[in-house]
């Protein structure tokens, strides 16, 4: 399946996005949605997923250590759920295990100032989450 794929960071304060290319080979750092209240929260994704014409989303879920939901996985599961329900795509998940971490790293490594993080950590770890997910699609591929 060809078309852009949405990739969702879903924090408590804010939702990192980012956007693959039209064939699904690289994943871009696209904006960061800060939440207000759930319905326009779900708007905004929405907004969001039919501006880029996307097929896809696949969203981070953060399992724990073990590799199991936690509390914050399970918010957003439900959030994913009531997002199911204004989206006319697939909504996937995919491991998120330290993503941000890896993302605060980069932005480290990079010599980003703490206040240059904040503002775009949350769309670096969402690039992060879609682009091991389109490598494991491409490595999964004949």
């Amino acid at each position: 399946m060809q078309g852009r794929i949405v990739g969702l960071d879903v924090g408590s304060v804010r939702i990192g996005v980012a956007v693959s290319d039209p064939l699904g080979i690289m994943a871009l750092p696209h904006s960061v949605i800060t939440r207000s209240s759930l319905e326009q929260d779900l708007n905004a994704v929405r907004n969001l997923v039919t501006s880029v014409e996307a097929v896809r989303i696949v969203a981070g879920i953060p399992l724990n250590q073990e590799g199991k939901p936690g509390p914050q996985a399970e918010k957003v599961i439900a959030f994913l759920d009531r997002l199911r329900e204004v989206v006319n795509v697939e909504i996937v998940t995919q491991d998120e295990r330290f993503s941000t971490a890896e993302a605060q790293r980069m932005l480290i490594g990079a010599n980003v100032s703490r206040k240059g993080r904040k503002k775009v950590v949350d769309k670096i770890a969402a690039h992060h989450i879609l682009q091991t997910y389109l490598d494991r699609l491409k490595r999964s591929q004949p």
